[in-house]
């Protein structure tokens, strides 16, 4: 059967990204939205903003950047990145932020597959970035240094604020409305692995983008003691990247992943500014940084990761800081067991909810409604405009309360994959049914994430979810962190894990303690039979999504290893 959200459709406006932003008719305001977390009294409100992104999008109109070309951003987060983001999608070109993590041939693919002419760059990364454009065929003229303070010419690399004359040069600039080609404008290009395969450039359009805002805000409307048009003021940490998806570093490894700046771009370049809602933004991830934003700011919301939660439930750095403002976190973009949702909801007294969304559908498509109490795991409902069905390996629809991959249709779906039309094909089908590559469960129009298709372990037959095995192995108190893979022994398939001791532990614990933990935990078929490696850290991905693939390459040199060892015994 087709699901289909329980929620009144919503009007979704067709037009330009900054008329959504600034409609017309009404003054921008001076209220403070972008602020610098380290810096209070360095901030920008939309008014101030709006003369920076007509002063920029004069400048690439002068540099002659085609409508429809995209822009590249390298940079790491700072009150600025909005303004570029606004500017470069308002005017109809396509935002396109790569990882300031990439080396030099990571960030030259970017530029080559996205075809950027002009290259927006960090001092911190611009010899990174004039290494990367001139082995792509780019000139220094096409590189401008970008930071939210004025900087000095550097190798022929001026400052952006010099693309066009002062300030008030600008100010004459009119966007196009875009009220009949919003649909179908590329506002960004933002990069994810899919449901299989190597990074690809989504393509995300202006009423995907205004779409998704809409539905979100709805959502976090949603049983609510207050109305909508009485919705309190809230304040927010910028803590996620707003180059690209929704992660830094401290246990969050960085690479390519864009369901991080998602939630980055939507909430904090969009949502932001249209609600009035303070952002703090934090130019580098730091544990005791963040937490020492939340305390300072009185941050009553949070958008997260995973790995946030376990370092709020785990670490010790927590006790010292008060945190009693904070009423709301949602978390998304990797699974999350309700046992961790819940030992840190009740520790902070504070509402966690989940989400579920991944690149391709701009950035989420089901919310647990903002004010409902939820302790079940649950990702919640299908948001405003929204159908999705559930499908078996033979792409038959399963039955009411089985597992099958999740396929979703809404106006937030992407326009599909950049110059990639087999890809495109592969995921979107001509019915605008997006395969997800997620298996979920559905009961009482509530949706449940069972796991990744590609992950699930085939143990005799039964399908085993590495992360419900995760989540026993976090509820254990010596485990700092957990991720579980498939190894192949001898011609048999069985779960193996790989675990991440709290460091009063190292040395204490070994595997027959966490076997016997499990034995009473799980079914028989779950058991860790393929065996026990203690790490250092989990490889991650920013999302907090655990790197698959590194996992799977560990467990093939390690099943070599073992039945090696056998041989041996032999």
């Amino acid at each position: 059967m087709i699901y289909k959200s329980i929620y009144p459709i919503l009007d979704i406006p067709e037009t330009n990204i900054l008329s959504y932003v600034f409609p017309e008719g009404h003054e921008p305001s001076d209220t403070p939205i972008w602020i610098d977390a380290k810096e209070p009294q360095h901030f920008l409100s939309p008014r101030h903003a709006l003369r920076w992104i007509k002063h920029l999008t004069l400048g690439l109109d002068r540099l002659n950047i085609p409508r429809g070309d995209a822009v590249m951003i390298f940079t790491p987060n700072h009150i600025f990145v909005p303004v570029a983001y606004l500017a470069i999608v308002g005017s109809g070109r396509v935002f396109s932020g790569a990882n300031p993590t990439y080396t030099s041939t990571e960030a030259e693919h970017q530029i080559k597959n996205t075809g950027a002419q002009l290259i927006l760059a960090h001092p911190t990364l611009l010899q990174t970035a004039v290494e990367a454009a001139r082995k792509a065929g780019l000139e220094n003229s096409q590189i401008f240094q970008f930071s939210d303070h004025p900087c000095e010419t550097v190798d022929g690399v001026p400052d952006w604020r010099n693309m066009a004359g002062s300030l008030s040069d600008g100010q004459n600039f009119s966007w196009d409305r875009m009220t009949t080609t919003s649909k179908n404008t590329v506002a960004t290009i933002n990069y994810s692995s899919g449901t299989t395969g190597v990074p690809k450039g989504v393509c995300v359009s202006h009423y995907n983008i205004i779409a998704n805002s809409e539905q979100t805000i709805f959502m976090r409307d949603q049983e609510q003691l207050y109305k909508a048009e009485t919705r309190p003021v809230e304040r927010w940490i910028g803590f996620l990247p707003l180059y690209h998806a929704y992660g830094k570093r401290t246990g969050i490894a960085p690479r390519d992943d864009a369901s991080l700046t998602l939630p980055g771009q939507l909430y904090m370049c969009v949502m932001a500014p249209k609600l009035l809602f303070p952002v703090y933004i934090m130019k580098n991830f730091a544990y005791e940084g963040f937490l020492q934003t939340i305390q300072d700011y009185q941050i009553t919301h949070l958008q997260v990761v995973p790995p946030i939660l376990v370092m709020l439930d785990k670490r010790p750095e927590t006790l010292r800081y008060n945190l009693s403002s904070l009423k709301n976190i949602l978390c998304g973009s990797a699974p999350l067991s309700k046992e961790l949702q819940n030992a840190v909801s009740r520790r902070f007294h504070v509402n966690i909810i989940q989400g579920w969304g991944m690149t391709e559908v701009t950035c989420g498509a089901i919310h647990v409604p903002g004010g409902r109490q939820d302790d079940s795991g649950s990702v919640g409902l299908l948001d405003p405009n929204c159908e999705c069905k559930l499908l078996d390996d033979d792409g038959k629809e399963v039955a009411p309360g089985q597992p099958g991959e999740l396929y979703i249709r809404g106006p937030q779906v992407c326009l599909g994959y950049w110059n990639n039309d087999l890809a495109t094909k592969e995921t979107i089908d001509d019915q605008k049914w997006l395969k997800s590559g997620d298996i979920a469960m559905v009961k009482n129009n509530c949706f449940w994430i069972v796991d990744r298709k590609k992950e699930l372990i085939k143990v005799n037959a039964f399908q085993v979810a590495p992360a419900e095995l995760e989540a026993v192995l976090l509820e254990n108190k010596d485990v700092a962190d957990a991720a579980v893979v498939g190894i192949t022994l001898h011609g048999e398939e069985w779960p193996r894990a790989y675990i991440t001791l709290k460091e009063d532990r190292k040395g204490k614990v070994g595997e027959e303690q966490i076997h016997n933990w499990m034995k009473t935990r799980v079914a028989k078929h779950k058991r860790l039979v393929g065996g026990i490696r203690f790490i250092d850290e989990v490889p991650k991905l920013p999302s907090g999504k655990i790197q698959r693939k590194v996992m799977r390459d560990w467990a093939k040199k390690d099943a070599k290893e073992i039945e090696g060892q056998s041989r041996a015994k032999l």
